[in-house]
């Protein structure tokens, strides 16, 4: 079996576009991360992508591959580090059995911590332009310091995430999840942005 039968047969699409970020809907759909795309145009199955928008389609090595500009063997290479795959076993089922329970638990919180960050993120990117000062007088707004402060630190943490190592990985999610910081911040993220929903501008002491 050569590493890119053991990887489709291991990996599914869907999995693999979870694992990285992108969220599906029930129907299997997502919006394409190789055009922009605003409504859910890229269908998932479990042995193919196709998009509908931009024709984009091929197997979980392909999704890879084009998602961070790597060829083929770089793409089999990285899943079967990311998803903790011996990239030469005997056979599918050796290779995937031993570390199974831990590599779905660590899947499952590494795709939660991807999320929170991502949202962090965008809040962050929100507030930095929104309260920015007008002019060198202005008095600095608490969003704004934050804003500038952790961005660099959080956009840090989510390429890791992205495009680190397994072992670079595994540290920031332990990191993260340890004494519920991850899930802080995500009640925090989503406190603020229901804050900007329902009252179209946030407290000053918010």
């Amino acid at each position: 079996m050569t590493i890119y039968e053991t990887i489709k047969a291991a990996i599914s699409v869907k999995q693999a576009a979870e694992h990285y970020g992108l969220k599906i809907n029930r129907n299997g759909m997502a919006c394409c991360p190789f055009h922009h795309d605003r409504h859910p145009s890229l269908k998932l199955n479990d042995d193919y992508f196709f998009c509908f928008g931009c024709g984009a389609k091929g197997d979980v090595i392909d999704f890879v591959a084009r998602l961070f500009n790597l060829t083929s063997y770089e793409s089999a290479q990285k899943l079967a580090a990311d998803f903790g795959l011996d990239p030469k076993p005997p056979t599918a089922a050796a290779m995937v059995k031993p570390k199974r329970p831990y590599i779905r638990q660590f899947r499952e919180d590494e795709m939660m911590c991807f999320r929170v960050l991502t949202d962090y993120l965008h809040l962050l990117e929100d507030w930095k332009m929104r309260y920015a000062p007008k002019t060198p007088d202005d008095t600095l707004d608490d969003r704004f310091v934050e804003a500038c402060q952790m961005f660099d630190h959080i956009e840090y943490l989510a390429d890791i995430l992205t495009v680190g190592g397994l072992e670079e990985r595994v540290a920031v999610v332990d990191e993260l999840m340890k004494d519920g910081k991850i899930t802080f911040l995500k009640d925090y993220t989503a406190r603020k942005k229901k804050e900007v929903a329902h009252h179209g501008e946030e407290p000053e002491n918010a």
